[in-house]
């Protein structure tokens, strides 16, 4: 647990600075290019995120597993999961690109600035090697690396500002950043002895007989976490989607702390799988604990600063998504507790489960964004996406009968004692 502990830690502290200046930036970035071209920035990044599951295939949901179970072939995993991914990549690339000139013909600068942010898919394959650092508990290396390359991308971010150059600028500079990370990923895993890299058909037919479970499940998470800032832009405008995204983007401030903490359990839960179930089960009901009290802290802290918080960080300009900040930042707790419970549905093999999960989501949330839009706007929007994750993470649990399990530890996760032991353990 102290080595968790630690591990979250370098992820945790290295995310703090980089999520300051991601703020600082953000806020002059939308202030600088208003609510419009700061919609039709988001826009871009939605319409590309729909593909990211395709893109990787669903592999990086189970790569923490096989490097834990197999760590002797982590250099077969990882090439495999490379060369793959990398190839999946330029059909996206191709996809997103097709798809904007049908769905936007004649809007040039959306063309653009969503073929420009699609490079980013390419250089986001190699997300793969930060999972051999999750599972080898390195954290503190791929989360250095990360901050160098966001401080980088941040100085470039900012001559953009001062240049005042324009959105086709703006839109290039994730890429660069998940360039600098990929490069500094695979040096550090060549120093620290990462095996050589290889590529075999049978590892990769391994790979996708199990990751197929999640593509289709990662694409309808996609769904009902993008499709509100898609059916924003077409149903009202891009200033209406620049509003939400302001509102979806402070609620997601904190999110590198739980990502932190999942990303740093994760191992441990699945070596408890080994070892017994009772120790399994116990990590996972902590893990839970721990997203259910510091999620509903932020909840009321944001609710209550959601006026100063929006007037800081994206001015008076931004004021109409004060409302949604308030409603949207509720649905972090489901959300959270989402990826908490994947880890126990491929601990427990029933991924086959995660696609009909997810689709149920998919289907509300466009069925609510379609009914909620109209009358509530921007706020209808923020109330699709809450309803949805409560929806998707904790009612499907009591639906789907082979997944009532979880909820049984969501619902232990729920006694403060359970984190109260926790901490007074790590004291000790």
């Amino acid at each position: 647990m102290n080595k968790v502990v630690k591990n979250a830690s370098w992820i945790i502290i290295c995310r703090v600075i980089q999520a300051v200046l991601a703020l600082i930036i953000s806020m002059m970035t939308a202030r600088y290019l208003g609510p419009s071209n700061y919609g039709l920035l988001n826009y871009a990044m939605s319409v590309v995120s729909f593909v990211i599951p395709v893109m990787k295939l669903g592999i990086t949901n189970i790569l923490v597993r096989e490097f834990v179970d197999e760590p002797e072939k982590e250099g077969e995993i990882l090439g495999t999961s490379t060369i793959l991914s990398l190839l999946s990549s330029f059909i996206c690339v191709a996809g997103v690109n097709i798809f904007v000139g049908i769905a936007n013909a004649g809007e040039t600068d959306t063309r653009v600035v969503c073929a420009l942010y699609s490079s980013i898919l390419v250089m986001n394959v190699f997300e793969v090697f930060n999972y051999w650092f999750q599972a080898r508990l390195l954290a503190k290396y791929s989360s250095v690396i990360a901050l160098i390359a966001y401080g980088i991308v941040s100085a470039y971010k900012i001559w953009l500002l001062i240049t005042e150059k324009n959105i086709y600028w703006f839109s290039v500079a994730n890429t660069l950043d998940y360039l600098m990370i990929a490069v500094g990923l695979i040096v550090v895993y060549t120093v620290k002895g990462g095996q050589k890299l290889r590529f075999s058909k049978q590892r990769a037919k391994r790979l996708l007989s199990v990751s197929g479970f999640y593509i289709i499940s990662d694409l309808m998470i996609v769904i009902f976490a993008q499709t509100d800032r898609v059916m924003l832009k077409a149903m009202i405008d891009n200033t209406a989607t620049g509003y939400y995204s302001a509102a979806i983007n402070c609620a997601g401030m904190t999110q590198f702390v739980f990502a932190a903490i999942i990303d740093s359990m994760r191992p441990m839960i699945f070596e408890g799988k080994k070892r017994s179930d009772d120790s399994y089960k116990r990590d996972l009901t902590l893990l839970f604990s721990i997203i259910i009290y510091l999620s509903l802290t932020q909840s009321i802290a944001m609710t209550l600063l959601a006026p100063l918080i929006i007037n800081i960080l994206y001015g008076a300009d931004y004021a109409a998504a004060v409302p949604a900040l308030q409603i949207v930042v509720w649905y972090t707790t489901f959300s959270y507790l989402g990826s908490a419970r994947n880890i126990w549905i491929l601990s427990e093999g029933k991924q086959k489960y995660l696609w009909r999960i997810n689709l149920f989501g998919a289907v509300a949330n466009v069925l609510l964004n379609a009914v909620l839009i109209p009358f509530l706007g921007v706020n209808g929007a923020a109330l699709a996406s809450l309803i949805t994750q409560f929806m998707t993470n904790v009612v499907t649990g009591f639906i789907f009968a082979p997944i009532r399990g979880v909820n049984a530890l969501m619902l232990r996760g729920t006694d403060p004692r359970v984190l109260i032991n926790a901490l007074k353990k790590l004291k000790r």
